[in-house]
């Protein structure tokens, strides 16, 4: 057969060739499908807008509801504790939870973790080069084989082979896949960064609210043992009337019973008072004596003007919030993501490149060998790959869509409690005189009626009803005081504490006009497939 196809002329090849056309049943019609699948794969991807999140100034109200507090300046509320008026013990408590807190230390770690991220994603953008080296040995047989003779394997000598090489690889980044997943990282970064500072305000709070709760423990805890002490005095002249015919023994049973439960209630305000102090030590990290020597201190008097306030304007003070912040940083991110899910769909541009030695020695001789490749520069188009392009984009643009819905729901959680802060604040302030004048007026009358009855003009029953007036109203007015003090607290912590947006937060926060909230809230051209 070989001979015969010597013998055919090209002619007689052509004439045959042309007269019955050559079609590999194998590779017949591929190439026109290939180009209608990429055409329709690329056609596909047809662009859809995505849903805008409502901006920051549509979604705040246009003033706040609640009266703002007089005096102080938002400035303040960064180091509010290290304020002239501020109690020492407090803080030292705020300092000492600040420098070993578990809860700041696991935000950083999380940050940390952000930011390694975003180490990995530009490594995207960057060539990558890989060494490798091997070293074998043992016997060739087609060395010994010589001319095609029979082999003797007993007589082929021993190979040792040494290489060694570099492997380079490079993906272009031609339709910004690599560069929108970078922008999305950076943007989680500063979303953890924002929610580092928020763990950070939420620490100071938690130890305010804590170290106020105490206060008011004690300040109950003070008029509960006062009030114990007069019933056990009344109870004890009570038993001496008794004793002399001068009182029945029902009303000297009353005195015992009143100064019975006087004790009760002590035991009960200290152990709460306890539980208190326990909370602090879990904040802090100080030992329990040392808080209660601090607590033993008196506390000094805040000021009657508030330490801080807040813009008056919501919006401003929403931008101020670490976790709306964060919040549209998530947004951000995850529509960069989407856009690094619909640059999937088009093709990737690839170069790489080797380089390798190769050293083969037997019987004291050895030989050289150096190879080096530049390239394949390779073009790949996704044709099929069972829908999972398609479900990556599907499941970017949910996120996205849960990302909004986050972003708006945080923001209405901002604002309620900010305005809770406000309308607690200032309905403390308003019952505040009143409080202080029922506590005046009350322990007058007590004042009077103990006279009268040590005088026998007032009944035992009447006395009584006279302390449990006073003791209700001292009660009261310690926890107006108390929700004065936390209702600034709360207003720390609705307020961001202090902490404002960093200026250089992206090209994705600020190519949009109007600020990082604007961008957030832009609409943004997305593929769909």
């Amino acid at each position: 057969m070989r001979a015969a196809f010597d013998r055919l002329s090209a002619t007689d090849f052509f004439t045959a060739r042309t007269a019955r056309p050559w079609r590999p049943l194998a590779c017949a019609g591929i190439a026109p499908a290939l180009f209608a699948a990429a055409a329709l794969a690329l056609a596909g991807c047809a662009a859809t807008p995505l849903q805008p999140a409502p901006p920051l100034a549509q979604l705040a109200p246009a003033q706040w509801v609640a009266p703002l507090p007089h005096g102080g300046s938002a400035a303040q509320l960064a180091n509010w504790w290290r304020q002239p008026g501020v109690d020492a013990a407090l803080a030292d408590l705020v300092e000492a939870a600040l420098a070993d807190a578990p809860t700041v230390a696991a935000a950083q770690a999380r940050v940390d973790a952000a930011r390694a991220q975003l180490g990995s994603q530009r490594a995207g953008l960057m060539p990558h080069l890989d060494g490798a080296a091997s070293a074998s040995r043992g016997n060739n047989s087609g060395i010994a084989s010589g001319g095609g003779g029979t082999q003797d394997v007993s007589r082929a000598p021993i190979v040792t082979t040494l290489q060694a090489g570099l492997q380079a690889q490079w993906e272009i980044d031609l339709f910004g896949r690599q560069r929108r997943l970078v922008e999305a990282a950076r943007a989680r970064v500063d979303g953890a960064d924002a929610l580092a500072q928020s763990a950070r305000v939420s620490l100071v709070a938690d130890v305010a609210a804590t170290y106020h709760g105490l206060r008011l423990c004690q300040s109950m805890l003070a008029t509960t043992t006062a009030d114990a002490a007069s019933r056990g005095e009344t109870a004890r002249l009570a038993r001496i009337s008794r004793d002399a015919g001068f009182t029945a023994p029902a009303t000297a049973a009353l005195a015992d019973a009143s100064a019975a439960d006087g004790r009760s209630r002590v035991v009960q305000q200290r152990a709460a008072c306890d539980t208190q102090r326990k909370a602090l030590v879990a904040l802090t990290g100080m030992p329990e004596p040392t808080i209660e020597q601090k607590m033993a201190v008196a506390q000094v008097p805040p000021a009657p003007e508030a330490l801080f306030s807040i813009a008056s304007l919501p919006a401003d003070t929403l931008r101020q919030r670490p976790d709306v912040w964060a919040a549209e940083r998530s947004l951000l991110a995850a529509r960069d993501e989407i856009d690094a899910a619909d640059a999937a769909r088009w093709p990737a541009l690839s170069l790489g490149g080797n380089i390798a030695a190769l050293q083969l020695r037997s019987g004291g001789q050895h030989a050289n060998l150096t190879t080096w490749t530049f390239g394949p520069l390779q073009l790949a188009l996704p044709i099929w790959d069972g829908g999972r392009i398609a479900a990556n984009q599907a499941a970017a643009r949910a996120a996205y869509d849960e990302a909004v819905a986050n972003y708006q729901s945080q923001v209405r959680q901002a604002v309620r409690e900010v305005e809770t802060a406000l309308t607690d604040g200032a309905a403390a302030r308003e019952r505040e005189p009143d409080a202080r004048a029922a506590v005046a007026g009350f322990r007058q009358q007590f004042d009077a009626m103990q006279a009268m009855y040590r005088q026998g003009m007032a009944s035992l029953p009447d006395l009584e009803e006279a302390r449990r007036t006073l003791l209700n109203a001292e009660i009261a007015l310690n926890q107006v005081l108390h929700d004065r003090d936390a209702a600034g607290v709360a207003l720390y912590r609705a307020a961001g504490g202090g902490w404002a947006p960093p200026a250089d937060a992206g090209d994705s926060a600020t190519s949009v006009p109007g600020g990082a909230h604007a961008a957030a809230a832009a609409p943004r051209t997305a593929k769909a497939p």
